[in-house]
């Protein structure tokens, strides 16, 4: 691998040559990937990174400046600092996943859907012993947002009646739920 034919087929490649960018990687790739396997310690990213590195050379290798430093040098620099950015993100990737694991998930779980559930089939059994017009009453009032007054006119009835019934109705529910 001489370090003048690397520099023409980076030159050439800067031109837009395929056929010197397919020379180029044939005569450098297995030694990049190389870099980046030891910077990652994983065959399948280094090769998206090998990737990635041949794509930032087929678009800059116009900033290629041969000055007598070994253009193996910068490639392996483009190589290694690809690497130690997947490696980055990697390690940014796990610690938001750890720091998933220490946030609790404020949503209820499986046991509070069932005791949920479980607490519902009992409330509803409840308001089936009450009197149809109370139940319902008593629904629109703590399950609807309507007012003592509203529920008042709508059931044609008078606004102290409507908070008697509700007040008697909560306290029968109340002793429903604690048998």
């Amino acid at each position: 691998m001489s370090q003048p034919l690397i520099e023409e087929h980076i030159a050439r490649t800067a031109t837009g040559d395929r056929e010197a960018f397919g020379r180029l990687y044939s005569l450098t790739s297995a030694k990049l990937f190389g870099v980046a396997l030891r910077v990652l310690n994983d065959r399948a990213e280094a090769e998206e990174v090998l990737q990635e590195v041949f794509v930032k050379v087929w678009r800059n290798a116009d900033r290629y400046r041969a000055n007598g430093l070994s253009p193996m040098t910068w490639l392996i620099t483009i190589a290694r600092n690809a690497a130690i950015d997947r490696l980055r993100r990697r390690r940014e990737g796990q610690a938001e996943l750890d720091a998933a694991e220490v946030v609790p998930d404020p949503a209820p779980g499986p046991e509070a859907h069932a005791v949920a559930g479980s607490e519902r089939e009992r409330l509803a059994g409840c308001f089936g012993e009450l009197e149809r017009d109370k139940a319902e009453a008593v629904r629109r009032a703590y399950l609807g947002g309507e007012t003592y007054a509203e529920l008042a006119a709508a059931m044609d009835v008078p606004l102290n009646t409507m908070r008697t019934w509700l007040r008697r109705s909560l306290l029968k529910l109340r002793e429903c739920l604690d048998r």
